[in-house]
C-alpha cells in the first residue's frame, strides 16, 4: 500500500475530517468529508466561491486532521490547485448530487491536493506511523 493510500484510507474510515486553514492571523477550521484518491494523489475540493478556497489561495499552507476512535492522522502540506475536466467528471461520478447543485447554481469545484506533504498517525500517547507523501 502506497503512503497517499494509507492517507486516503484513514480519511475514507473517519469519514468527516478538519481541513484547518488561516484567515489572516487567525487559525480557521471546518469539516470535510469529500476526498479522491487518482493516480496516487488524494484530492481535495470546495467551492471558488468559498472562504476557505480563498484563504488556502493567500496561504497554501494547510493541514488536515482525522480521528478513528483515539487515533488521529495529520496530513499537511501545500496546496496545489488544479483545472483538469477529467477530474470534474470523476467528481461527478463520485458526487452527482453536489455537482447538479454546483451547475445549477453557475458554482466551480476547486480542486486541489497537497505538495509535500507529511503524515503522522497517532494514538492519544504515541506516535504510530509517520511517512512523507
Amino acid at each position: 500500500m502506497s503512503n497517499a493510500e494509507k492517507v486516503s484510507e484513514f480519511l475514507k474510515e473517519a469519514k468527516v475530517f478538519y481541513f484547518l486553514t488561516t484567515d489572516g492571523d487567525q487559525p480557521k477550521g471546518r469539516p470535510f468529508g469529500f476526498h479522491m484518491l487518482v493516480d496516487d494523489k488524494i484530492y481535495f475540493g470546495t467551492g471558488t466561491f468559498k472562504k476557505v478556497y480563498e484563504q488556502l489561495s493567500k496561504n497554501p499552507k494547510v493541514e488536515v486532521l482525522a480521528m478513528i476512535g483515539t487515533d488521529f492522522m495529520r496530513y499537511d502540506g501545500t496546496v496545489k490547485t488544479v483545472k483538469d475536466p477529467a477530474l470534474t467528471d470523476k467528481v461527478r461520478e463520485i458526487m452527482p448530487e453536489i455537482m447538479e447543485l454546483y451547475d445549477k447554481n453557475g458554482w466551480e469545484m476547486g480542486l486541489f491536493y497537497l505538495e509535500n506533504g507529511h503524515a503522522e498517525i497517532r494514538g492519544m500517547m504515541e506516535l504510530k506511523e509517520e511517512f512523507d507523501v
